[in-house]
């Protein structure tokens, strides 16, 4: 018989667009309990040099295992794209990006083998979308648009309207002059699927729309069961669910409110600066 194992598993991501990533874990696996951090206060990562991205990351992820987490999902691409190695190397827990089960999900997806994928401009430096997607099927076609006027619109809250749909339609027109042939479309970041409507108003029905979050949800699911690590659910009732931001909390809750609607946890506020930073 093996022991039920009640850590929480661990969700980072560079703002609230993990969000998303947290849901479909939380809606797969309502009996875990979960730790969530997001680095608000230093988003967006996309425009960041990969360097100052890996930095990062590993900060906000030495505060999440301090609470003695199961397993880590980078619920972030660029951190993911930028960092993962370096986090695996560091990290004694299991880790999982959000990269590769995107990737995986878009190949099988693609009916023409021509796939777009839309993200920040550090994911689509770093490569990591096609190469994933290459492992997948070599023979599928990739294009890539780099977005970044995207997160700031959806941490500011704006899913919706004029501002929201105009450079949506632009990015997406340059995406489809490089290939009129896609006929699927990875959001490869995760707070795209908040503007998941948009993207598919603009696209009409002849491209299918995915992202990462419902796959890296099955890749734990997965994990956990490999692992023999899942939590005891016998009690019937859902795991605690933990949220925390490095920016202002009422700012965060107020977006995630939004997104999200009512059933949100109080937000904790936290300080990853270095603590003779705090004293001066």
């Amino acid at each position: 018989m093996v022991s039920p194992d009640q850590r929480p598993i661990a969700v980072f991501d560079s703002g609230v667009g993990g969000l998303t990533v947290l849901s479909e874990i939380r809606r797969r696996l309502p009996v875990e309990s979960t730790l969530y951090l997001g680095d608000n206060a230093r988003a967006p990562y996309g425009p960041r040099p990969a360097d100052e991205v890996r930095r990062f990351t590993l900060e906000s992820i030495a505060w999440l295992l301090a609470y003695d987490p199961k397993v880590l999902v980078l619920a972030c691409n660029t951190a993911t794209a930028q960092a993962l190695p370096l986090v695996r190397e560091q990290t004694p827990i299991p880790v999982i990006g959000v990269v590769r089960p995107g990737g995986v999900a878009a190949a099988a997806a693609t009916r023409s083998r021509h796939v777009g994928i839309v993200a920040t401009a550090g994911t689509v430096a770093s490569g990591a979308y096609p190469s994933a997607i290459g492992e997948a099927d070599p023979g599928v076609k990739v294009s890539q648009q780099a977005c970044p006027d995207l997160v700031p619109l959806v941490e500011a809250g704006e899913l919706t309207g004029p501002r929201a749909e105009a450079a949506v339609a632009g990015y997406l027109d340059e995406l489809l002059a490089q290939d009129p042939d896609i006929d699927t479309l990875l959001l490869g970041c995760t707070h795209y699927p908040l503007l998941r409507l948009v993207f598919e108003r603009r696209l009409g029905t002849r491209v299918s729309v995915v992202d990462s979050a419902c796959t890296t949800a099955l890749a734990l699911e997965d994990l956990l069961d490999a692992l023999r690590a899942r939590s005891d659910g016998d009690t019937g009732a859902d795991g605690p669910n933990r949220v925390a931001t490095t920016g202002d909390p009422n700012m965060f809750r107020d977006v995630a409110r939004r997104l999200f609607g009512g059933d949100l946890p109080a937000v904790e506020a936290v300080d990853l600066s270095p603590a003779e930073a705090r004293a001066d």
